[in-house]
């Protein structure tokens, strides 16, 4: 993947906070891996309160069951890094603020905490939007840890533009 400056990216928001602002949405967020960095990116912009409702950082399970109500049984079953969970993180967001739209991230930006089955770089996103099903995709990303957490935010962004404007055609 390629990274981004920071002028593309600064970019990336604006195209973000333009598609939520006409389509009238607001966003929340819910941050394992990235720390809240994907909401501190969103709520540089100007204005943004418009459109930005809410982030989340749930860096523990414990968090993630608190904050987001993620159950015990799936963090138990399937691991914080799973698509599973980030499901239940995107939709605890969506549950738990105004938004209408909601990012859920969770993965191993190491450099320790990976396995043979979920490596470091295995980056777990979920969008949910009101009245439509949750979407989840898991990422592998190479780097170091801010690399990994770059490509993350990254990500994010593009699958909010990308599954707001998918959710707004289905609507006619």
């Amino acid at each position: 993947m390629e990274t981004y400056s920071d002028a593309q990216l600064e970019n990336l928001i604006q195209q973000v906070a333009d598609l939520l602002l006409r389509n009238r949405q607001q966003l929340a967020t819910a941050e394992s891996c990235t720390g809240g960095w994907l909401a501190k990116c969103c709520t540089d912009l100007a204005g943004s309160s418009v459109w930005f409702d809410r982030g989340f950082v749930s860096y523990t399970n414990q968090a993630k069951q608190d904050l987001l109500s993620v159950s015990a049984a799936t963090l138990e079953r399937y691991g914080a890094v799973s698509l599973e969970t980030a499901t239940e993180m995107a939709e605890g967001a969506l549950n738990h603020s105004q938004a209408t739209i909601s990012v859920a991230i969770t993965g191993i930006a190491g450099p320790t905490g990976g396995t043979q089955g979920k490596p470091v770089g295995t980056v777990c996103f979920a969008f949910a939007i009101q009245d439509h099903p949750t979407i989840s995709v898991q990422t592998l990303f190479s780097g170091d840890r801010e690399m990994i957490r770059r490509q993350a935010v990254i990500t994010a962004l593009q699958g909010i533009i990308k599954n707001a404007r998918d959710a707004t055609h289905s609507m006619g």
